[in-house]
């Protein structure tokens, strides 16, 4: 505030300088930056958090048809067939229910004359997890 010559207030100076509207922008753009990169970390966990439920309820599906049917599906749509799955789930990762790796059972000695079918289900990604794993090796 500035006063003038006989003790009258004059008006006060308003805005402000160059140096504080920088210092407000260099925050706001730390700031900014921390979220958006927890923001990512927090998405890709939830995604990983999915793909282990995925495949934890796909594998427990297999287990169950084989104690059953004393085989392995032939294909994972034979689990929705055999309504030991609702729908067959869609991999996080590729946004895709079609990508699932699947992996074959090998031939049993003691029954020679049966088919092969689906021993095991990965991840048809060819991401890596935050740990540094691939999400195909879940």
């Amino acid at each position: 505030m500035r006063i003038g010559v006989r003790g009258v207030r004059l008006q006060a100076d308003r805005g402000f300088t160059l140096i504080e509207v920088m210092v407000v922008m260099a925050l706001i753009v730390v700031l900014a930056s921390i979220s958006l990169a927890v923001h990512a970390n927090s998405q890709t966990r939830a995604r990983e958090a999915v793909l282990k439920e995925n495949l934890f309820r796909m594998r427990d599906a297999i287990d169950q048809y084989h104690a059953d049917k004393n085989e392995y599906p032939p294909a994972l749509e034979d689990l929705v067939t055999a309504k030991y799955l609702r729908a067959i789930p869609v991999d996080p990762f590729t946004n895709s229910a079609s990508t699932w790796q699947t992996i074959m059972s090998e031939i049993d000695p003691a029954n020679p004359a049966a088919t092969p079918g689906v021993y095991d289900v990965k991840s048809g990604t060819d991401r890596t997890a935050l740990d540094g794993t691939p999400y195909s090796e879940w």
